[in-house]
C-alpha cells in the first residue's frame, strides 16, 4: 500500500540548500518565514526540539500520550502524527503549513521545531513555554539523516555515503551543522529553566527512567497503569508499525528505498562508517566539541 501511494503522485523536484541566516536551509522550511517569526506562543504550549532524526517523533507520541492519552485516545488512532503535532517551520503544499496547523490544535498545544536555537520564535521564550530537546550522538544520526534524505523525495540530493559523511561534518545538510544545534542548545539550557535536555541514548537505555524525568519536569503524575501503558506503546516496533505514527500516508517519501523508521538502535553507525571514516569523524569531533559539559554516548 506505501508503495501504489508513492507510485500515485507526481515525483516533486529535489529542492536545493541555500544559506538562510547562516545556515543551510531548504525552501519549504523558510517559505512562511515571516508568520514563523512572528509566531504567537502561548504559555502552555511545549516545544518539541531536534536535530533531524534524533527521536523527534519517538518524545512527541510520549508528550501525547501523557497528555491526551486520557482524555482524547481516538485523535491517536484516527489522526496522523503530523496533523496532530505542529511542525512549526514546515511550509507544503500537501498539507497545512506549520504556524497555521498550531493554531487549530487543542491546548496544550505540541509545537516541533529542527530549527537552531539562535531562529526559534522568541516569543516561546517570552511566554516562559516548556521545551524539550532530544540530542543523539553524531554518528547514529548522520547515519539516520543520511537514510531519511534518501527516502523523502523534497530532501536535496543526498549523494553517496562518504560524500554525505562529509557534508554532515561540514554542516552542510539541512537545518546546518549538528555541532552547532546540540551546542546551541546546551547552552541555552544552562540559562533558561523551562528546558529539559534529553539523549536518545538514555532513552534507549531505559524508557521508563527517562518518562519519569519527563514527567517530572512537566509536572505530570500519571499513574502505574498510565506509565505501563505508554511504555509499551512506544516501543519502537509498535510505532513503526502504527499508520499514525510511521508517516506510511505521507506523500513525497519513497519507502522502496527505506522506512521512517528504520532501525531505533544505538550503535548502527558501526555498520557504515569504515575505519577510515570513523578515525576522520573523530579527530573532527574534537575539534568541534570543546565543551565538556555536553558528552554523549556512540554505544550503551
Amino acid at each position: 500500500m506505501e508503495i501504489s501511494f508513492f507510485n500515485m503522485m507526481e515525483i516533486p523536484p529535489r529542492t536545493k540548500l541555500f544559506d538562510f541566516h547562516g545556515i543551510l536551509m531548504a525552501n519549504y522550511f523558510t517559505d512562511t518565514w515571516e508568520k514563523v517569526q512572528n509566531f504567537k506562543a502561548r504559555p502552555d504550549d511545549i516545544l518539541i526540539a531536534t536535530y533531524p532524526k534524533a527521536g523527534t517523533t519517538w518524545v512527541s507520541y510520549i508528550l501525547e500520550l501523557l497528555y491526551f492519552g486520557q482524555t482524547a485516545p481516538d485523535r491517536l488512532t484516527s489522526i496522523p502524527i503530523h496533523e496532530r503535532v505542529a511542525f512549526l517551520e514546515i511550509s507544503d503544499p500537501t498539507m497545512d503549513a506549520g504556524v497555521d496547523l498550531a493554531e487549530k490544535l487543542p491546548s496544550p498545544r505540541l509545537i516541533k521545531t529542527h530549527l537552531p536555537i539562535q531562529l526559534v520564535p522568541k516569543s516561546f521564550s517570552e511566554q516562559n513555554c516548556k521545551i524539550v530537546y532530544v540530542a543523539r550522538n553524531a554518528k547514529d544520526n548522520v547515519v539516520s539523516y543520511f537514510h531519511f534524505d534518501s527516502m523523502d523525495v523534497r530532501q536535496p540530493e543526498p549523494g553517496d555515503w562518504n560524500s554525505y559523511l562529509n557534508r554532515f561534518m561540514e554542516g552542510k545538510v539541512v537545518f546546518g551543522s549538528w555541532y552547532d544545534h546540540v551546542n546551541g542548545w546546551w547552552k541555552k539550557k544552562q540559562t533558561y529553566s523551562k528546558l529539559h535536555y534529553m539523549f536518545y541514548e538514555d532513552m534507549i537505555e531505559n524508557t521508563e527512567r527517562e518518562i519519569d524525568k519527563l514527567c517530572s519536569f512537566l509536572g505530570l503524575s500519571p499513574s502505574i497503569e498510565e506509565k505501563k501503558q505508554i511504555r509499551g506503546e512506544v516501543q519502537f516496533d509498535s510505532m513503526r508499525k502504527n499508520d499514525m505514527l510511521n508517516y506510511s500516508s505521507f506523500p513525497n517519501m519513497d519507502f522502496t528505498i527505506s522506512k521512517f523508521m528504520r532501525k531505533g538502535k544505538v550503535g548502527d553507525w558501526k555498520n557504515h562508517f569504515t575505519v577510515a571514516q570513523n578515525e576522520e569523524f573523530d579527530e573532527d569531533y574534537k575539534r568541534k566539541m570543546k565543551d565538556p559539559t555536553l558528552q554523549f554516548r556512540t554505544e550503551i
